[in-house]
């Protein structure tokens, strides 16, 4: 289908025909608001919220500090282990140790990609390892909040769907406690996200001006063939010629939102597998050009992340991640549940258990709590290992009867595509994460889930029922992961 999504769910009511819902007038007031100013609104909620979530930020993990510092010392490799003196890394997990003579400096290489470091560079050179990336993750996780509620304005024109949808994903997910938090793992889904929702943004923006300007674009077309003098000067052009003939295959604006998106595997790799939906979303006016033109983008970045890899360690893929997985404690699963260390590094086997820890996780309830004692059940606390997406985030839900109702609508494959490729390649990994609230690998199939989130609660928004359970989801979408923000933050995690 070639509708719009807004096109689609946005329709207006005539008038008499009946009342207004509940979303439509509250549609009706925001309306009158710069959308401008909301966003800028959402930013500065965003930075209060997660500031204070956890303002004493200790700065305990942040490998991507002393990869910055490395980088400015023209090294890869950054010092390790360092014990002594104001700053150490001594402590640091997911580190490859290099061999070393004894009484020689030691380094290690890190498995991450390093966008991160390369964004902290100007602020390690001017602070060193004093630079505070904790609260670099938080501000810029704010500024991703302004451009989620972006991006669902491209989505919909019901302002009040935009702005219960962004209020989900700053809150209600575990983008919340991963912005606020912005340690070492953290802070890399933080800035993924980032390029994720630009990449998703100009590829949306980039088809609404390919309609707006179709007529246009006929009227030139019809001047131009009509105008002996200009038709002849293409025919004798050789770049005419070439770009009218490369123009067939290749959309420029396409192009920069696969380089936009295909920037956030520098900072987590598994991101990339959302480029499906940059084959149903975008100028170009067919899937091939749309997914052609957005694949050129995407692959300059994970060319430059290959080459970096080869240089950093000779390897093209790192080879940090085979060590890790062979010398990292995976103890923490419970006896019956243990990791599989003979599968390999990605391995379809072990989808199951982290299926189970990605939609059936629970937290910790104490023994003693049950109907008859609720004052036990105070001590409920969300375990380590994880926690169902199911129970942190259950508004992820609104996304079901869209997917069903609306799947032949591009942007609803696009969007389904992506969530389900970015989530089937994170379940093949030998660990989920650990020491965490929620499941945090979700971040990095969140943007495109929140474009489904977001036309659910537009498309609910018709009715006044409907629009009451997208509130009441949210809501307790936000409530869960406060608790768990605050649980996370009372334990050290």
């Amino acid at each position: 289908m070639t509708r719009s999504i807004a096109t689609t769910f946005d329709q207006p009511v005539a008038p008499g025909l009946r009342r207004p819902t509940l979303g439509e007038r509250v549609d009706s007031v925001l309306a009158r608001v710069d959308p401008g100013v909301i966003g800028v609104v959402f930013v500065i909620l965003a930075l209060a919220v997660y500031y204070f979530s956890d303002p004493s930020r200790s700065g305990f993990y942040n490998h991507f500090v002393w990869q910055a510092d490395a980088f400015l010392h023209g090294r890869f490799a950054i010092a390790y282990p360092v014990v002594d003196g104001p700053y150490t890394n001594g402590y640091f997990q997911d580190v490859l140790p290099l061999p070393s003579d004894p009484g020689q400096a030691s380094y290690a290489l890190l498995p991450f990609p390093p966008l991160p470091a390369v964004l902290l560079l100007p602020f390690a050179a001017l602070f060193g390892l004093a630079t505070n990336s904790q609260l670099f993750g938080v501000v810029l996780g704010a500024i991703n909040v302004g451009l989620a509620f972006r991006m669902t304005t491209r989505l919909t024109n019901r302002r009040g769907a935009s702005i219960l949808a962004t209020i989900f994903f700053a809150f209600g997910t575990v983008y919340w406690y991963a912005a606020m938090l912005s340690t070492t793992w953290f802070l890399a889904h933080v800035v993924a996200v980032t390029f994720s929702l630009l990449g998703i943004t100009l590829a949306l923006d980039g088809e609404r001006r390919e309609r707006a300007g179709a007529a246009v674009q006929a009227v030139k077309r019809n001047a131009t063939s009509s105008n002996p003098v200009i038709a002849a000067f293409q025919e004798s052009s050789m770049f005419l010629s070439w770009y009218r003939r490369a123009r067939a295959y290749f959309e420029p604006v396409q192009f920069m939102a696969g380089l936009v998106f295909g920037v956030a595997v520098l900072a987590r790799l598994t991101v990339i597998f959302g480029a499906p939906f940059f084959l149903f979303v975008g100028p170009g006016g067919s899937m091939f050009k749309r997914g052609a033109s957005a694949a050129l983008g995407a692959l300059i970045p994970v060319v430059v992340l290959l080459g970096y890899n080869l240089l950093s360690s000779g390897h093209v893929f790192n080879p940090a991640y085979d060590y890790l997985y062979h010398s990292e404690y995976l103890g923490y699963m419970p006896p019956d549940l243990q990791i599989d260390t003979s599968f390999g590094i990605e391995d379809v086997r072990h989808i199951p258990l982290n299926l189970l820890i990605m939609f059936g996780w629970l937290p910790d309830i104490p023994a003693d709590c049950s109907l008859s004692s609720l004052v036990a059940c105070i001590g409920i606390k969300p375990s380590q290992i994880g926690m169902s997406i199911l129970l942190t985030s259950p508004a992820y839900l609104l996304a079901v009867p869209l997917v069903i109702r609306h799947w032949r609508l591009r942007v609803v494959k696009g969007a389904t595509l992506a969530v389900v490729a970015i989530a089937f390649v994170n379940l093949m990994h030998f660990s989920q994460g650990w020491v965490q609230f929620g499941y945090r690998f979700s971040n990095d199939f969140a943007p495109f889930a929140l474009v489904l989130v977001t036309l659910a609660i537009a498309w609910l928004s018709r009715r006044t029922w409907t629009t009451a359970l997208s509130v009441v989801l949210v809501g307790g979408s936000v409530l869960v992961n406060a608790w768990g923000v605050y649980w996370g933050v009372k334990l050290g995690w």
